[in-house]
């Protein structure tokens, strides 16, 4: 087992730099997604997978078991990635389908956490003696086409995570993906689908709390990495439903007017009461839009596997 950086861990904090920067300092101040995601991040996301409202991760991890040796004798890899891994527990059932269908033995994990991608690899290896796995500390956009080689590959995306990205960021996202691949791998995605609105909110804007947690987490990321001030429960979660976009937003809002300071940007900034910082989107999918989202970015979509009530379906593709 070994877990190493596909970026210096220098780079990481000049790019936080910079995009903190460039986020609150824009009119419409916004923050990325994946710097919610330190261990504590992490931690609050695996939460809001157990709540009663959050239906995404249980169908997903239905459609994967019934599924996982539908997908796996079709492409017989050598070696699985998935990107965003974080605790890994839903791939199990995919790494046990590679070893009884295959001869693939590597399991490559990428995460923007090393401390998560540690854990998770630990417990791994504990579980699986024969699984080779190599953690990959980075930023899979940019990054997905330094991860090397090792025969025939599937690269896994799940969660929906890939609804975090807007349009024109996924495609960037699913052509990275298409670079990586070649004939005879696959490209596996879970997917959100479009329902009643009530049902996609609540999943966002649990009753206990614990997705306004993990919102406002990306403040505490800021104020430790970068010597902010910022001070996090002047903020409110708030959540919404972007009808032209088909995404979930999520934001914080100010509840007062407040001035903060990040030392290592040496930036002072000033929130109006009411000013929103725009943190995540969570977009839905239909399976029209999805292959026309892949055949743009160079791949087919081969097999769509829904789960009974078409909330939720896992994509295979491959390329054209």
């Amino acid at each position: 087992m070994t877990v190493s950086h596909l970026t210096t861990p220098t780079d990481h904090r000049a790019q936080m730099i910079e995009d903190v920067r460039h986020g609150l300092t824009a009119y419409r101040k916004h923050l990325a997604s994946k710097y919610l995601y330190d261990a504590r991040g992490s931690e609050l996301f695996d939460e809001i997978t157990r709540l009663p409202e959050y239906y995404l991760a249980g169908v997903e991890t239905e459609i994967l078991s019934e599924r996982a040796d539908e997908i796996m004798p079709e492409v017989q890899p050598d070696e699985l990635i998935e990107l965003g891994s974080g605790s890994s527990l839903k791939t199990r059932m995919l790494i046990e389908s590679m070893y009884r269908n295959s001869n693939g033995r590597r399991y490559v994990p990428v995460d923007i956490s090393e401390a998560v991608l540690r854990t998770a690899a630990l417990r791994l290896r504990n579980e699986y003696k024969w699984l080779e796995i190599e953690g990959l500390v980075g930023d899979y956009v940019p990054d997905l086409g330094k991860i090397r080689r090792r025969g025939r590959r599937i690269i896994v995306f799940l969660g929906s995570t890939i609804g975090n990205y807007v349009p024109t960021l996924r495609h960037s996202l699913l052509r990275s993906v298409t670079d990586a691949l070649e004939p005879g791998d696959a490209f596996v995605v879970g997917l959100d689908l479009v329902k009643d609105e009530p049902t996609m909110i609540a999943a966002y804007d649990d009753a206990q709390g614990v997705s306004a947690e993990f919102n406002k987490n990306i403040l505490h990321v800021i104020n430790r990495e970068l010597g902010g001030d910022i001070p996090v429960d002047a903020f409110e979660h708030v959540t919404r439903f972007d009808r032209e976009l088909v995404c979930i937003s999520q934001s914080l809002r100010a509840s007062r007017k407040i001035v903060a300071n990040i030392r290592a940007l040496e930036l002072t900034v000033t929130f109006a009461a009411g000013e929103e910082i725009h943190t995540v989107v969570s977009c839905k999918f239909s399976r029209p839009q999805v292959e026309e989202e892949f055949g743009a970015a160079g791949m087919r979509l081969n097999h769509w596997f829904p789960d009974d009530g078409d909330r939720f379906a896992i994509a295979m593709a491959s390329l054209e």
